[in-house]
């Protein structure tokens, strides 16, 4: 059997990792919710806690988390309210600030450290919380538009699409009963996308690229964006669409408020509303095809148990439906005002 990806990081390796950046811990380490990497709060001593994170062993080369990690400190630079990684604990011969290294290497795995951020999820149905999210996301993209990702992907659309679909069928995961209706749904989406989502006309920017109310922290009036773990390049729409919620008056509501605090830093990409389907088709497609593709790490079938069900994959086809249903219908708008 393959051994599982994490069987070596035990509570021990944790602390030895971060001490041996400067840190001395307290053995206070409490694993947080996280499937994709390992993610811990450890605590240090006479300092506030930490948040060590384990990336993945072979997801991503080291030079695209060097991307992830520049792209935040570039945002933190420009006083966005980011999670920026941190370098080495400074000693006392330290005597001015420079450039250090945020990511690090113990045994076989690649990690950085993060500060605490405390918080909760915004309530995305307040015009308030949604304007200020559009001012942020502005700014992002103005930031992200700057310079180009050379190591994160890029969302393909179509191909996108079929690769995930690829690993959920190459799985053995789904029963066979709906294998036909899977496979003809991906092909059907899969013409749509080709008409809808062509990303070789697109304009790419560097993105959040998972921008749902799960990696939004709302504390003390201050809004943080946080986990960039999936940043890509792609349309600004990526970075939006996930905020929406509720039928498409309420939707078109909402875009309306956030272009408002949007257009404050940057034009609304409202040309890139005919995205919104096909974005939120390979969303739903992927994520199948991620749990696919985890199935052998031992965290996904006890996180993830209904995902071999009859009834999960009878809401799945459902889901993929309404989406090419969806992908026909007239794309969500936004008032224009012409001065």
């Amino acid at each position: 059997m393959t051994p599982h990806p994490y069987s070596n990081l035990t509570p021990e390796a944790v602390m030895d990792a971060i001490e041996s950046l400067g840190y001395l811990c307290d053995a206070r380490i409490f694993a947080l919710n996280s499937y994709e990497n390992r993610v811990y709060q450890v605590g240090i001593d006479e300092q506030p806690p930490l948040i060590a994170k384990f990336y993945r062993p072979g997801r991503w080369s080291r030079e695209a988390i060097q991307e992830e990690h520049d792209f935040l400190l570039e945002l933190q630079q420009q006083e966005l309210p980011v999670v920026a990684p941190l370098g080495e604990q400074a000693t006392q011969h330290d005597t001015e600030p420079q450039a250090q290294q945020t990511l690090f290497d113990h045994n076989e795995f690649m990690f950085a450290l993060f500060p605490r951020r405390g918080g909760h999820a915004p309530e995305l149905s307040n015009d308030d919380d949604l304007e200020l999210l559009g001012r942020w996301l502005g700014r992002l993209h103005l930031i992200g538009e700057q310079q180009s990702f050379q190591h994160r992907p890029a969302i393909a659309g179509r191909q996108d699409l079929e690769h995930a679909a690829q690993q959920v069928l190459n799985s053995g995961l789904m029963p066979e009963d709906y294998r036909p209706a899977y496979t003809s749904l991906i092909a059907d989406l899969g013409n749509e996308l080709a008409q809808h989502y062509d990303a070789s006309s697109l304009t790419n920017i560097r993105l959040h690229g998972d921008l749902h109310s799960g990696n939004l922290l709302l504390r003390d009036e201050e809004l943080y964006l946080v986990d960039f773990d999936d940043c890509c390049s792609g349309p600004a729409m990526q970075d939006i669409w996930m905020l929406l919620s509720g039928n498409r008056d309420e939707q078109q509501q909402q875009l309306q408020v956030i272009s408002e605090g949007y257009e404050m830093f940057r034009p609304f990409p409202a040309a890139e509303l005919p995205l919104i389907e096909s974005l939120r088709t390979l969303r739903i497609v992927r994520y199948a095809g991620w749990l696919a593709q985890r199935w052998q790490d031992p965290a996904f079938p006890q996180a993830f148990p209904w995902f071999t069900s009859h009834a999960f994959w009878s809401q799945h086809i459902l889901a993929l439906r309404e989406q090419l249903a969806a992908l026909r219908e007239p794309p969500l708008q936004i008032a224009s005002f012409n001065c």
